[in-house]
């Protein structure tokens, strides 16, 4: 039985610092085969850098995934290519730098992971993330994966239950990202794939997403634009705790995660 721990957006210092103090406690207690962590906001809120890639595996993240803001901070852009563990979307266009998809050796076979972007109200540029999806989902078996773990990064839930549905039986799960808001829907779909529509986010418990609560609002009462600093401590770690059989591929548990951390 493979077990993979996977953990929705990393926000700014305080998300960071959060999954640097816990990490080995919840490797530990969920008995974890590879944790898997979403770590497109980890940089102040908007990408990540090399620097941060780079301490997050220092702390024993095996994969780290991104989304739209992925190219936000600029060194990452030459430096993505040789970093088979850091994905961006898959689906972005053909030439792109960096990879959407990695193999990672686990104690309990190969495990595959994949990353892809929504389209519907996000920005725009990536190629649909069905058919690439599935291309890639063969080809990841074809290499040799005992699971499957998808990362669809989309801001829709219409778009992500589409996708878990179109995936069902040809992964292991499917677990949204990108609204940093943790969905009440943890199943395991017919064909045996788990499904989370968005796995929250690793970040400021008291902010709005993420983000000062105070300069949020003032934006909505006022519709006048504003910067949104991260917000402060404590902070909240959301995700999901995946079991899947290694004979078969197909998911036998999905349980939600959060862990509140203090400064």
């Amino acid at each position: 039985m493979m077990r993979i721990l996977f953990l929705g957006d990393v926000v700014g210092e305080p998300g960071r610092l959060a999954l640097y103090r816990s990490v080995g406690e919840l490797k530990h207690r969920y008995e974890a085969d590879a944790l898997v962590v979403n770590g497109e906001n980890a940089a102040g809120g908007r990408g990540i850098t090399p620097a941060i890639a780079q301490e997050f595996f220092s702390k024993g993240i095996d994969v780290i995934t991104l989304g739209d803001h992925c190219w936000d901070q600029a060194d990452l852009i030459p430096w993505i290519d040789n970093q088979e563990r850091v994905l961006r979307p898959l689906n972005h266009q053909a030439g792109t730098p960096g990879h959407g998809s990695c193999l990672l050796p686990t104690a309990h076979g190969l495990l595959g992971v994949l990353c892809l972007q929504g389209r519907t109200f996000m920005k725009t540029g990536p190629e649909n993330p069905f058919t690439h999806a599935i291309e890639e989902a063969h080809r990841l078996r074809q290499a040799g994966a005992a699971a499957i773990l998808v990362d669809f990064h989309a801001e829709t839930t219409s778009e992500k239950i589409a996708m878990g549905r179109h995936l069902d039986g040809c992964v292991s799960a499917v677990v949204g990202t990108h609204t940093h808001v943790q969905t009440n829907d943890a199943c395991i779909l017919p064909g045996g794939t788990a499904y989370l529509t968005d796995a929250g986010m690793c970040g400021p418990l008291h902010g709005i997403i993420g983000r000062d609560a105070d300069l949020v609002l003032q934006s909505f009462v006022t519709c006048m634009p504003r910067k949104f600093p991260v917000a402060g401590w404590p902070a909240r770690l959301s995700g999901a705790l995946l079991s899947i059989d290694d004979t078969t591929g197909k998911a036998t548990g999905i349980t939600t995660i959060n862990h509140i951390c203090e400064k």
